[in-house]
């Protein structure tokens, strides 16, 4: 029994490293002494050296996602659709011929301006020709050229009115639902389709006013829409709000983000961040701080492979990542692997400089005995 108990305590020893005894075997009662050691095994971490980086304060918010260019497609006529010439969410260019209306009355009023013109100017030749040899009076010469330009001018008017009834996309760029078939009678209030340039987006979007001193055309920003998850789309503030809103206290500011891969839509709702106060700072793993109340401590490794702890100033906070403002100089070891080991003062093991083995078992305080 006393053998069974003496193995359980000098196992629990080896496994928990701290203090231990152990019961050693004799054949009298009351002769077993006991003995006690001690594990002292140096602590292993792990160190990065502190090094310079750049910090980037960013300040969010939230913006909607606005076309460069975007209109409703009307006629500027009432008549009937003769042709459709496009399909919904078509991407056409500029001056594509998107819908014809009915022309027949036109066609036949620019054959007779056609007919009239040429006429005037056939007149014009001969008396140009009498006039030449001295047979015809300036005055009628006067009135053969009138009569031309009158007759170009109405042809000019017959095809404007023709021109009105084929309907033009007035820039490049995607179209939405067609509203209207053919054989619809449209208006000039009627909405044929929608029009949008989305090559490049607007990015209304508001800050507090507080962020103002900073704010100017050409800081650069990242946006992000819930429909494409943590991907970025990078973009620049192109103008900035001339008025502050006196309810919310925050103004609007503008920036234009490339969408040449359209994934970017009119309306949609994205986060914004804008990077302001750029600059170089010393950076430490946020894994290797220890808090104590208000106070921040970080664990500095000399070269005698000593921990010491430093209290540090923190400033900005990134992922990971935590700018010190004061405590540390560039290049000192902090131990970022096995925080929870560390005391002010105790030598360590460095990761890759060769680590301490501990002690066997016994070595310090006796003999275990055999079972």
């Amino acid at each position: 029994m006393k053998r069974f108990i003496g193995a359980i305590i000098i196992t629990a020893a080896a496994a928990g490293g701290g203090w231990w005894y152990f019961q050693s075997d004799s054949s009298s009662e009351g002769s077993a002494a006991p003995a006690r050691g001690r594990f002292n095994a140096t602590p292993v971490v792990g160190v990065t050296p502190v090094a310079l980086q750049t910090f980037v304060q960013n300040v969010e918010g939230l913006g909607t996602a606005r076309a460069n260019e975007s209109v409703t497609i009307t006629a500027k006529l009432t008549d009937t659709v003769r042709r459709i010439n496009f399909e919904d969410g078509q991407l056409v260019e500029q001056g594509a011929v998107l819908v014809e209306l009915t022309n027949r009355e036109q066609e036949a009023l620019l054959a007779e301006a056609r007919a009239a013109l040429g006429d005037a100017e056939a007149q014009l030749k001969r008396i140009n020709d009498l006039g030449a040899r001295g047979l015809a009076a300036q005055s009628e010469v006067d009135q053969a050229v009138a009569a031309a330009d009158g007759a170009k001018a109405r042809l000019n008017t017959v095809l404007a009115r023709l021109q009105d009834r084929l309907i033009r996309a007035p820039f490049s760029g995607l179209l939405g639902f067609r509203q209207v078939s053919p054989g619809s009678l449209v208006t000039p209030t009627t909405p044929i389709t929608t029009l949008d340039d989305v090559s490049v987006i607007k990015l209304d979007f508001t800050l507090p006013e507080t962020q103002l001193s900073f704010l100017q055309p050409g800081l650069s920003i990242n946006a992000r829409s819930a429909a494409w998850g943590d991907r970025p789309f990078t973009g620049e503030i192109s103008s900035i709000g001339s008025r502050i809103d006196p309810v919310t206290r925050a103004v609007e500011v503008r920036a234009l983000l490339d969408n040449s891969e359209g994934l970017i839509r009119p309306g949609m709702l994205m986060s914004v961040a804008v990077a302001s106060n750029e600059h170089q700072g010393l950076a430490v793993d946020q894994g290797s701080l220890v808090s104590i109340g208000n106070v921040t401590y970080v664990y500095v490794v000399d070269d005698t492979d000593t921990a010491h702890r430093r209290e540090v100033q923190l400033g900005l906070r990134t992922f990971g990542e935590a700018e010190v403002v004061n405590g540390l100089r560039p290049g000192e070891r902090v131990v970022t692997e096995g925080v929870g080991n560390m005391r002010d003062g105790i030598k360590v093991s460095v990761k890759g400089q060769g680590q301490a083995r501990p002690p066997a078992v016994g070595a310090a305080g006796g003999t275990a005995s055999s079972l």
